[in-house]
C-alpha cells in the first residue's frame, strides 16, 4: 500500500543486489493521502453493505492470532484483519514490497544492519472490550510487542525463524523466558529501539537484506497488547477473537464451517492506484478500479467445504463469487489452460498462475527405520526417491495442472535456476538395483525386508478428501514398484500439521507456499534449527547447515546461488525428501466480481476488488 514518502535506502542499497532491490522498491499501488474534499466526494461508496463476496476454504481453519496460526487459511483471515509495516504491490510483476501502515520505505544505515521505520499516524485498532470505550491508536509499540511474541517459548510460534539470531537483544530475552517460564514483554532490548510512537529502529546482528519482505509477511502483523492479555487465560481465546486494524473485522465464526467478515468503518482512507504490468489484463483493472477508495466490498463470507466436487456445484450454481479451481476438477471446467465454452459464455473468469510454490516428498529424519545417515539408509530414502513419477502424479491427481521441478526454489522467486537439474530422477530400476545391493531382501510375497530379515512397512500420511487418497494411491503403485509395502494413513488436515511439527509422521507430500519471494523461504525448510516450525522432514546435516548459514550473509546473486546450488546437492546426496512440483493457481470468479488478479504471494485479494451490484 503505497505512501508518498520515497524509499530512503542510505548509502546500503547496493548491498541488496539487483533482485532484492527490485523487489522493495515498488512504490505504486494504495495510497494513503489527504484528498480535497471535492475528490472524496466523487469517489465511490466506501465498504457498501449491499456487496458480499462469498467465497470457499478447502480445509477447516485453525484460529485467527498472527504469532499462532501455522496454516494458509486462518492467515489468509489474519491477512485482512490485522496488517503490517509493509505489503506487496497488487499489480507489479515480480513482486514488490511498498508500505502498509509504515509511512513510506524504511531507511537503511551503512551497513545495513540498522532500519529506521516511520509509521503513518491515526490508524486505530477495531473497538474491544480491552480497550475501556477508549479509541486505540496503532503505534511502533504494538510492532515490538507483536514481533517479541514469535518469540514467546509459551506461543512456540513456528515463525520465530523469522526474527531468530537477528535482532540485537531479541534471542537473549527469549533464552530468559525458558529459565524462568515468563516472557518480559516490558523489557527494554538494543534491537528494537523505540525513537518516539511512529518510529522504530531496528538493530540487526548481521545485514538481513530480507528484512523488508519478513515485515510484510502475515505472522508479522500488529496485535494490541491489551487484547491479548484479556483474552490469554482462556485457552484459545485469542484466537477466537481477532483484534487488529484492518480493512475486515470477524464479525461470525462458527468453527470449521463459517467465518463471516465486515468491513472495518474505521478503516484508515486506502484510494487505489496501481500501475500496470506487462500483463495485458492489467489495464482492464486499472479502468474498473482506479480512484475508489478501499475496501469497495462490506462483507466477506467464507464456507468451509472440503470435497472438490462440492465446492464445483456451489460455484455453477451461483452460491459463490470466487472459487480456487483445483487440477482434479480442471477438465470439468477448462479444456487445456482455457474456460470451457458453457463457462465463458457465462461470463466466468479466471487468474491463472504457477504458484510460488515447493511440494516436496519428504521422509522423517528422525525415524528409526526411514531416518539416519548410514549408507543403507541413504540408499532406503534414494531408492524411494528414484520410484516415483513426478510427471504421473502430477497428470493423475491434478491433471497436468502443475510443474514439475527440479530444484528447491521454484518459478517467480529470487534465486530459482530453470536450468539446474536434479540428481534424482525417476529410475524405478536403478532403484530396486539399489535395494538389493543394500540388503532389503524381497519375501514370497514380493515385498522387501529391512538387513537383518525384519519385515519393512511405511506409512504414507496423507489428507482425509478425495486428492488424499489419490495421492495415496500414486505411491502405493510407487512403493509396489520398488516392493516396498506401503500402508496409507488418512487424517484431518489440522491434525497432521500437529503431528508434522512434533515429527511424529514418516512420509507425506508437502507443499510449501512462499512466505516471501526469496529463495531463502524455501532453503530454510531444511535447516536443521527449523525442525518444529519449517523442516517437516525433521532433517539435521550438518554440512547442510554450514552451507545455509552462510548464505544468509549473502545479499541475492550469482555467490549466493553457487552456495544454494551446493546445498541442493547434498540434500540429493542424503536423499532427506525429493523435489517435486509447483501447481497452478486457477482462481474462478463469477461475472459481478471486477478487477481480481491472483496475487502470487498475499493469500487473497479481497482489499484489492470490487463487487458489480447490477450483476
Amino acid at each position: 500500500m503505497k505512501s508518498t514518502t520515497m524509499f530512503q535506502p542510505g548509502r546500503a542499497v547496493h548491498q541488496l543486489g539487483k533482485s532484492a532491490m527490485a523487489l522493495c522498491l515498488g512504490l505504486a499501488g494504495l495510497v494513503s493521502v489527504s484528498l480535497p474534499m471535492s475528490v472524496l466526494a466523487a469517489t465511490p461508496e466506501f465498504a457498501d453493505p449491499e456487496k458480499v463476496l462469498r467465497t470457499i476454504f478447502p480445509v477447516a481453519e485453525t484460529g485467527f492470532d498472527p504469532a499462532a496460526t501455522r496454516d494458509l487459511y486462518s492467515n489468509a483471515i489474519n491477512e485482512v484483519v490485522f496488517e503490517r509495516l509493509f505489503t506487496y504491490d497488487y499489480l507489479a510483476s515480480p513482486a514488490k514490497i511498498i508500505p502498509e501502515t509504515a509511512d513510506g520505505m524504511p531507511e537503511i544505515s551503512a551497513d545495513g544492519k540498522t532500519y529506521t521505520i516511520k509509521l503513518k499516524k491515526g490508524i486505530y485498532f477495531t473497538p474491544d472490550a480491552a480497550f475501556n470505550g477508549k479509541k486505540r491508536e496503532l503505534t511502533v509499540e504494538d510492532y515490538v510487542y507483536s514481533f517479541k511474541r514469535l518469540m514467546d517459548p509459551k506461543i512456540a510460534s513456528t515463525h520465530l525463524w523469522l526474527l531468530e539470531d537477528k535482532i540485537i537483544g531479541l534471542d537473549q530475552l527469549a533464552a530468559q523466558a525458558k529459565k524462568t517460564g515468563k516472557f518480559d514483554y516490558s523489557a527494554k532490548i538494543p534491537g528494537f529501539e523505540i525513537v518516539d510512537k511512529y518510529t522504530l529502529r531496528i538493530h540487526l546482528t548481521r545485514p538481513d537484506f530480507n528484512l523488508p519482505m519478513i515485515l510484510a509477511y502475515t505472522a508479522m502483523s500488529a496485535v494490541a497488547r491489551e487484547v491479548i492479555e484479556k483474552y490469554q487465560d482462556v485457552q484459545g481465546a485469542a484466537m477466537a477473537n481477532p483484534v487488529g486494524t484492518g480493512p475486515y473485522k470477524l464479525s461470525e465464526w462458527v468453527r470449521g464451517s463459517k467465518m463471516v467478515l465486515d468491513a472495518n468503518p474505521d478503516f484508515h482512507k486506502m484510494i487505489w492506484d496501481f500501475q500496470a504490468s506487462a500483463d495485458p489484463n492489467d489495464q482492464k483493472i486499472i479502468a474498473a478500479m482506479k480512484g475508489k477508495r478501499m475496501p469497495q466490498i462490506g462483507r466477506v463470507v467464507v464456507s468451509v467445504i472440503l470435497e472438490d466436487q462440492s465446492r464445483l456445484l456451489a460455484f455453477q450454481k451461483d452460491e459463490i463469487d470466487l472459487f480456487q479451481l483445483y487440477g482434479g476438477l480442471a477438465p470439468q471446467v477448462l479444456n487445456g489452460p482455457e474456460l470451457k465454452p458453457e463457462f465463458a459464455k457465462r461470463g466466468v473468469q479466471m487468474s491463472r498462475i504457477v504458484d510460488p510454490e515447493l511440494t516436496i516428498y519428504y521422509w522423517n529424519m528422525q525415524d528409526p527405520v526411514f531416518g539416519g545417515l548410514s549408507k543403507e539408509k541413504i540408499a532406503l530414502r534414494r531408492a524411494m526417491a528414484m520410484s516415483h513419477n513426478v510427471e504421473e502424479e502430477i497428470r493423475i491427481v491434478d491433471n497436468g495442472h502443475a510443474v514439475p521441478l527440479q530444484y528447491p526454489i521454484p518459478p517467480g522467486v529470487v534465486g530459482h535456476d530453470p536450468n539446474y537439474k536434479s540428481s534424482v530422477q525417476y529410475n524405478p530400476a536403478a532403484a530396486n538395483a539399489l535395494l538389493d545391493k543394500f540388503g532389503y531382501k524381497k519375501g514370497k510375497d514380493g515385498y522387501r525386508t529391512l538387513p537383518d530379515g525384519s519385515p519393512l512397512e511405511i506409512a504414507h500420511t496423507a489428507q482425509t478428501e478425495s486428492r488424499g487418497h489419490l495421492q495415496a494411491e500414486v505411491w502405493k503403485k510407487s512403493y509396489d514398484g520398488i516392493g516396498i509395502k506401503m500402508r496409507a494413513e488418512f487424517r484431518p488436515f489440522a491434525e497432521i500439521l500437529k503431528a508434522e511439527k512434533q515429527c511424529q509422521l514418516t512420509q507425506r507430500i508437502s507443499p510449501w507456499l512462499a512466505d516471501y519471494p526469496d529463495g531463502d523461504n524455501f532453503m530454510q525448510l531444511f535447516y536443521s534449527k527449523n525442525i518444529h516450525m519449517n523442516n517437516n522432514g525433521c532433517v539435521t546435516i550438518p554440512e547442510y547447515d554450514q552451507l545455509y548459514e552462510q548464505s544468509q550473509k549473502l545479499p541475492a546473486g550469482p555467490e549466493r546461488d553457487l552456495l544454494y546450488h551446493k546445498m541442493t546437492r547434498v540434500m540429493e546426496l542424503y536423499s532427506a525428501q525429493r523435489v517435486g512440483y509447483a501447481r497452478h493457481r486457477m482462481m474462478l470468479s463469477q461475472p459481478r466480481v471486477i478487477g481480481h488478479k491472483k496475487h502470487p504471494i498475499m493469500h487473497i485479494e479481497w482489499m484489492q476488488i470490487d463487487i458489480d451490484k447490477n450483476k
